[in-house]
């Protein structure tokens, strides 16, 4: 699957790479766990939604 979005953009390893340096220097190393938590939150929300379920009832019942 990596392959194919890497083949509808034409990044190649060097650009990636390249692309890796800049998000690093833009956001720190300390502060990119805290964006991959967010969007992987985010992520987990949308497929709540899509199922039909509510998120906080999704996340009230975890904790019980």
């Amino acid at each position: 699957m990596l392959n194919s979005i890497f083949l509808i953009f034409g990044l190649g390893g060097t650009e990636m790479i390249i692309i890796l340096i800049i998000v690093l220097l833009l956001f720190g190393g300390k502060k990119i766990p805290e964006l991959m938590k967010g969007l992987g939150k985010g992520v987990k929300e949308f497929k709540d939604a899509s199922k039909g379920e509510d998120a906080n009832s999704a996340s009230t019942d975890k904790k019980d």
